[in-house]
């Protein structure tokens, strides 16, 4: 293969893999996800730079293959002659079928053991690891029944080898077990609850959602399993004591935009549409439809106490600084994806396909009144961190009504099984912060009353993307939590139009009814 020939296969895959993790030696060397990477082929060589607080390494690239979601590579390190091996996995998980499979059986053997003397009342019944893809049950979650009598609890659990995205996600369907077991069981006995098993350490997320689930539709417990034990530790729901979850204060926009003025006049001159958003006071971002290719931030001179600003671009983790050599590929880069990035673009193009959550969340930004007449353009916030012990997921929209009651805006471009959840667990977020006044105390929503009223939460999907699940994922939600589900026209890079609304049951908003209209635009 050519230098050139490589860094497209390279440029190709990474593309598409911002989780990937960088495997050197078979050890974890970059998490992508936090990692930066550039790649050239000057010289006629392909060079690949990589880089994060801990390590920073260049290989030269010899040859690339791609096999099973791994793009394995020949490198060579600098000053020396001999290739070794580098891989990049798309999956973060790398075990062989063979050895989950076996880990999911050991393990459900040890949950079984440990329910046994844990409930020495109960039967255990049905525990299984088996496919059931008609209501969404995969491998990963080991699911059964408690019984005593004419009573009974769904149980679910999941390993300590599968990753913390599969054990965070381990309630979504746990709630789907419960109700299939109780449609199941239905004139045979009552399935009172659930019993929910993650590994020691684990349950933080989990536990936090499951304090907002409807206390009045199940009985909910949450436990952690010390496998090697064989023990099981009740962890209490209403202990809110150990949440950590902080709000990162809002920069100045005005300012930020004075600041790197010429940065962005610059890239505007080759971009007049391009999407400015400021990141704190030190960076902001370029954007098309969503998707950042560039950044503008300050550099500390080097001998000196003077700042100046810098472009870096580059899609995804990808990152060159812009400098005179590179003006040309900066240029380049920035028309290819205004050429691709617009409606009518060639749907088969990566930088037309990436991020297509983001490119949603730019067309809400822009007239967040089409998802509700009742909300507030004027004060509106995309992309709030929502920092929560070692999670860093950030809320889609955090905005607030005309009577300045907040709201948070929780948006999906495809079908995600996870939605209700996942909006449920920023509501809560945004609840803590409501409840100690901190919002307007990090410069949020200056020189505006805001409600005492707990947030609102609209959770946002095309309407044929919702996926099948969610209705029943939403009425185990608190009767307390005031949801809407908006479903919107499948063509939302055209205009973002409501399709139908769908409200908790218990919400009476205006008098306004739950059948499917279209909102007005705010002006």
């Amino acid at each position: 293969m050519t230098p050139e020939s490589l860094v497209r296969a390279v440029e190709g895959f990474l593309a598409e893999a911002r989780d990937a993790v960088v495997l050197e030696d078979g050890a974890v060397a970059f998490d992508l996800a936090q990692a930066k990477y550039s790649i050239s082929g000057e010289s006629n060589k392909c060079l690949l730079h990589l880089w994060s607080p801990e390590r920073n390494v260049v290989r030269r690239v010899l040859e690339a293959e791609v096999r099973h979601e791994v793009l394995r590579l020949a490198v060579q390190r600098l000053g020396q002659s001999k290739p070794t091996k580098l891989e990049i996995c798309r999956q973060r998980d790398r075990r062989t079928p063979t050895a989950k499979r076996a880990a999911r059986l050991s393990y459900q053997a040890l949950l079984r053991r440990a329910l046994e003397r844990r409930f020495p009342g109960f039967s255990v019944a049905q525990l299984t690891t088996s496919v059931d893809l008609e209501r969404s049950f995969g491998p990963i979650y080991a699911r059964g029944l408690l019984r005593h009598g004419q009573s009974a609890v769904a149980v679910l659990g999941v390993n300590a080898q599968e990753t913390q995205a599969s054990i965070d996600a381990a309630l979504t369907f746990a709630i789907l077990w419960l109700d299939a077991c109780r449609q199941s069981q239905a004139g045979k006995i009552v399935v009172e609850g659930l019993k929910l098993f993650l590994p020691s350490r684990t349950s933080i997320l989990s536990r936090e959602r499951m304090a907002h689930l409807h206390g009045e539709a199940a009985k909910w417990a949450l436990y952690e399993f010390e496998e090697r034990e064989g023990a099981l530790k009740e962890v209490d729901l209403s202990d809110r004591g150990n949440v950590r979850t902080r709000l990162v204060h809002w920069a100045d926009n005005a300012a930020a935009q004075q600041r790197f003025a010429d940065e962005i006049g610059h890239v505007r001159g080759l971009m007049g549409g391009a999407e400015v958003a400021v990141l704190s006071a030190g960076k902001i971002a370029f954007r098309c439809h969503g998707l950042e290719f560039a950044k503008a931030r300050l550099t500390h001179d080097l001998g000196s106490f003077r700042s100046t600003p810098e472009i870096v671009f580059g899609v995804g983790a990808q990152e060159h600084v812009l400098g005179r050599t590179n003006a040309a590929s900066f240029a380049q880069l920035v028309r290819s994806v205004g050429e691709v990035r617009h409606a009518e673009g060639p749907r088969d193009h990566p930088l037309w396909r990436l991020h297509p959550e983001r490119w949603l969340e730019s067309l809400v930004v822009k007239n967040v009144g089409f998802i509700d007449e009742r909300l507030d353009p004027a004060c509106l916030y995309s992309q709030v961190p929502a920092f929560s012990a070692s999670d860093r997921a950030r809320i889609d929209v955090l905005t607030v009504t005309r009577e300045g009651r907040l709201a948070v805006v929780e948006l999906k471009a495809d079908e995600d099984i996870h939605l209700p959840l996942q909006g449920l667990d920023y509501w809560s977020r945004v609840g803590w912060h409501q409840e100690r006044g901190e919002f307007q105390r990090f410069g949020y929503f200056p020189g505006r009353e805001l409600s005492t009223g707990p947030p609102l939460l609209f959770l946002v999907s095309p309407a044929l993307r919702v996926h099948p699940a969610t209705d029943t994922l939403l009425r185990y939600i608190s009767p307390e939590i005031e949801w809407v589900l908006v479903g919107i026209d499948e063509r939302w890079r055209d205009g973002v139009r409501a399709v139908f609304r769908k409200r908790a049951q218990n919400a009476k908003l205006h008098g306004e009814n739950t059948e499917s209209h279209n909102t007005r635009s705010c002006a």
